[in-house]
């Protein structure tokens, strides 16, 4: 009677087998590789992927008449109900399990997987120097003066949004911790307190160039380019209008990344251009506005692209409407989160800005020419984006997962510099040769093309390492050494500020100042790569708690 009724009890479970079909055949398997409701192919720029355990209570169950059979059923219950809203909660947000390891691929397999990554990123990064792109071929065709003076303009309405990064980069991560956890309304709450950041921000970009807009360009152009001031300002006045819009829409895009979804921004993005880019030649070929109506043109495309995204977010099941004023504990999260970012993006800024600066003090020919190659090289480095972003989600396994593996960090590193290599290289070439052979695509001026091609060889240089430097950073993030990366930057910064004194002193012209943009971009790169490689970087090191971010498990 009793070895009838253990039989009877050892086949009960399973009837009523319920464990989604990933799960049965994998669920002993557990212990040695957890899953992950972070995938390699998800498009999060996220510190470590939070790793998803689930062990069965008992393998061998107890008789069913006794207490602790009772207990035996309500565990298998309790797991097959846990199970249930885990695929649920998969099949709502859309976030796939990591079946295979990356610790078990090879390099030819690793930079398979990073090629799939990138590419649909690549399309998010391209669409902002896109946009500025636009106006200068646009506007090239008519004024050289409006041409010099989407310069100036340009910093203070492109440059400037760069320093609020910090946004995007909190909302990610945010995010992505807590839809790891299950708590959708978290992700409301933070994703409400952001955009409130979002737009006070924005509204205090508003008022300053509403305010100071006309000092800050007068300090940029300087007093032998004052008649370029009144056609920047008005480039300046009008794109100033969108800026609550530009970072709301950053936060619900990052916001939308960290749910892995990159097609709705993608595809607010991509008809924001085409309105930018149909607007401008409406407005600048036809009706003749010239610089302001390539103004009026990229500010609509840019609310047209926030309100596209925040629609895309309400589909989800989010208010991206609902703001609520963060707390102190809120805005600490958020600052820790934040600071290093802030530190390199205003450190990158600031040198572009000096840049700008130092050219605007020249004739208008050569800052024309410059605004070109500018824009042109914004353009083409943002296809190196992507492999930051695949850095961030690929080494945080390799370094921290439960089947960690340094050698298969240091053989992902080799992967994304190699594809870093071969993109530097490609978009040298080409970036090089738009304006070599094509300049009459930005301008019919001989004397700025001219300038323009005084600076290709720097150029060349300075773009085809760009996604290299870009690839070891991402690096740098992923292993959580903030605080070099910081200094890094800072300190490439305020070096390049000294070289752009010297050429500026020595006038060497803007060869002179493409040059140091060359060392500066160098020195990026000699830093961040001599810091992976050093035998106590974090490729290397088994201390896991030297490179801690303890401010995360406050998020």
């Amino acid at each position: 009677m009793q070895a009838r009724t253990l039989l009877h009890c050892s086949h009960t479970p399973l009837q009523n087998h319920k464990y989604p079909r990933f799960l049965s055949r994998s669920l002993i398997s557990f212990k040695k590789r957890p899953l992950s409701l972070v995938s390699p192919n998800s498009h999060i720029s996220h510190l470590h992927p939070i790793p998803l355990v689930i062990k069965p209570r008992s393998r061998l169950l107890p008789p069913c008449n006794s207490p602790a059979h009772e207990s035996a059923n309500s565990s298998v219950t309790e797991n097959e109900s846990s199970t249930d809203s885990i695929s649920e909660f998969i099949e709502e947000t859309g976030i796939e399990m990591n079946r295979e390891g990356l610790e078990n691929q090879s390099m030819w397999e690793q930079m398979k997987e990073i090629v799939m990554f990138t590419g649909p990123a690549t399309g998010l990064w391209i669409c902002g120097p896109l946009m500025s792109l636009i106006d200068t071929a646009v506007i090239g065709q008519g004024s050289s003066i409006e041409l010099a003076a989407l310069g100036p303009g340009t910093v203070l309405c492109d440059g400037m949004s760069y320093i609020f990064m910090f946004l995007s980069i909190a909302t990610s991560n945010m995010v992505a911790t807590s839809l790891a956890k299950q708590d959708k309304n978290e992700v409301q709450h933070q994703l409400s307190m952001l955009l409130f950041i979002g737009l006070t921000c924005g509204s205090l970009m508003f008022l300053f160039t509403k305010f100071f807009g006309p000092s800050a360009l007068k300090a940029f152009a300087g007093s032998d380019n004052l008649d370029i001031i009144p056609a920047a300002n008005t480039y300046v006045q009008i794109r100033g209008l969108a800026w609550p819009a530009i970072l709301i829409g950053w936060v619900v895009q990052s916001a939308s990344l960290g749910m892995k979804d990159s097609w709705g921004p993608l595809k607010a993005l991509a008809v924001a251009s085409a309105v930018n880019g149909i607007g401008d030649i409406v407005l600048c070929r036809f009706l003749g506005y010239g610089i302001a109506g390539a103004a009026w043109a990229t500010m609509a495309s840019q609310i047209v692209a926030a309100f596209m995204m925040i629609n895309s977010l309400n589909k989800k099941g989010y208010n991206a409407y609902a703001m609520s004023v963060p707390s102190t504990d809120d805005l600490m999260i958020v600052f820790r989160l934040a600071a290093p970012a802030f530190i390199m993006m205003i450190s990158k800024v600031a040198f572009y800005s000096l840049i700008v600066y130092f050219v605007t003090s020249m004739d208008t020919v050569t800052l024309a020419a410059h605004q070109v190659m500018i824009q042109a090289f914004f353009m083409c480095t943002v296809w190196g984006e992507p492999l930051s972003q695949a850095a961030q989600s690929f080494m945080p396994e390799l370094m921290y997962g439960v089947n960690r593996s340094l050698e298969k960090a240091r053989t992902m590193l080799k992967s994304l510099v190699i594809i870093g290599t071969i993109l530097g290289l490609a978009l040298g070439i080409i970036g090089t040769s738009v304006p070599w052979f094509f300049p009459s695509i930005f301008t019919h001026d001989q004397k700025i093309i001219q300038e323009m091609h005084k600076v290709l060889i720097p150029y060349f240089l300075a773009l085809a390492v760009t996604p290299c430097i870009l690839s070891l950073e991402g690096t740098l993030l992923a292993g959580r050494d903030l605080k070099f990366i910081s200094l890094a930057m800072s300190g490439c910064s305020f070096t390049g500020a000294l070289l752009l004194l010297l050429v500026s002193s020595r006038g060497y012209g803007l060869p002179g100042y493409w040059f140091a943009l060359v060392g500066f971009q160098w020195g990026r790169f000699f830093l961040a790569l001599q810091r992976l490689l050093s035998p106590d970087g974090i490729l290397f090191s088994e201390d896991l708690s030297q490179h801690e971010l303890k401010e995360l498990k406050a998020a």
